[in-house]
């Protein structure tokens, strides 16, 4: 069924190729080959390193900013670290990275504002003898992208669909159980990943009766949040609510993908004069961490900024040196154009049970769980 929600089934040679590979099996969007990645000629220890990144739409992207500024200079390179405008992001983020191969560098790390919008720039750097990584996001379309780093992210939304349904049990044991579902940006290739492993939790449920949407709003285009915009979520949820709630219907939990989101959500909840749903997020940002103590949001994900952020400057190290950068996945991300190979990272859920040992090693939020 996973694999019957997001993806076509892969061409009959290619799936024969992938049956040789002994990485990771998941084959989330018609994963068709093996490691695509080229061999590394290795280059100055001093050379530049660009990193280009959306909009500082969430906390995490702030931090990534900041981390791989200090991180790649600490490993020797020169930086440069830029950030897309919220309101140009994508014609910015073309503009810097194509500013990015003028200045020669040698490793340009992607964390796509649009994935499907970057062929062009991609390509230009691959001439230019670049490697690019795409960071977070998967750059689709383009079989210029050499490497991919990222947490898992079809285990994130699995790992969000199962903490909605143990959340809904335990206060509410038994069902039906009425729900509403919401996705990210369509414009983030990772939103319809998010929502791919949440389905292939809900979707059986689903049809079975146990869980009922309300507004019967299931396909990612009704649910989709363009730009991950809280005021976009919030905006919904306030339609939703008058217009599949306003007869005393309960609504017992909400799918988020991430926490600016969820917020957005639990405030129009309050608003409208509801009892608080369950409701899922991804990211650990600070308030939502506070809100799952105080009760309000349910779970979170912890997908650990500085770890994505390390190994990938642990890439950019191996290529310095001349060497094949690690992979730990050959075949699950097909952008359209080739299959990247790939670091996935493990995230973790978080809810206010486990908080405390989730974040024990995390300065920031470690006294939030206290």
């Amino acid at each position: 069924m996973r694999r019957t929600i997001i993806r076509g089934i892969a061409a009959v040679g290619a799936v024969a190729l992938l049956t040789l590979s002994t990485a990771c099996s998941n084959q989330r969007e018609g994963a068709t080959g093996a490691d695509g990645g080229g061999a590394a000629k290795g280059f100055a220890q001093d050379s530049l390193v660009g990193v280009a990144l959306p909009a500082k739409t969430s906390e995490n992207w702030v931090l990534a900013g900041d981390l791989f500024t200090s991180g790649l200079k600490d490993a020797g390179f020169k930086t440069d670290v830029q950030y897309a405008g919220a309101s140009t992001s994508v014609a910015d983020q073309q503009a810097q990275i194509s500013s990015m191969i003028t200045k020669g560098a040698k490793v340009i790390v992607i964390g796509a504002t649009d994935a499907s919008q970057l062929s062009t720039q991609v390509a230009q750097a691959k001439q230019a003898g670049a490697t690019v990584i795409a960071y977070d996001r998967l750059v689709t379309n383009t079989p210029d992208v050499d490497y991919y780093v990222a947490f898992d992210n079809y285990k994130v939304g699995q790992l969000q669909g199962q903490a909605l349904v143990d959340g809904m049990k335990a206060k509410k044991p038994t069902g039906p159980w009425t729900v509403e579902l919401f996705s990210g940006s369509p414009d983030d290739n990772n939103s319809k990943v998010f929502f791919g492993g949440a389905m292939d939790v809900l979707k059986p449920l689903i049809d079975k009766g146990d869980i009922v949407v309300g507004s019967e709003q299931t396909d990612i285009k009704q649910t989709a949040i363009q730009g991950w915009k809280a005021e976009n979520a919030q905006q919904r949820m306030d339609s939703l609510l008058t217009s599949a709630y306003n007869s005393g219907k309960q609504l017992d939990g909400v799918l988020s993908p991430n926490d600016t989101l969820a917020r957005a959500i639990l405030t129009s909840v309050k608003g409208a004069g509801k009892p608080t749903p369950i409701v899922t997020g991804q990211d650990s940002e600070v308030e939502s961490v506070k809100s799952i103590m105080a009760g309000e949001q349910y779970s979170t994900i912890n997908k650990d900024t500085r770890k994505l952020v390390a190994q990938t400057i642990t890439m950019a190290k191996s290529l310095q040196k001349g060497d094949k950068p690690e992979t730990n996945d050959i075949k699950s991300y097909n952008n359209g154009s080739k299959v990247v190979p790939a670091y996935l990272l493990p995230p973790v859920i978080v809810t206010k049970q486990n908080a405390a040992e989730a974040y024990a090693n995390d300065p920031k939020l470690s006294p939030l769980t206290k």
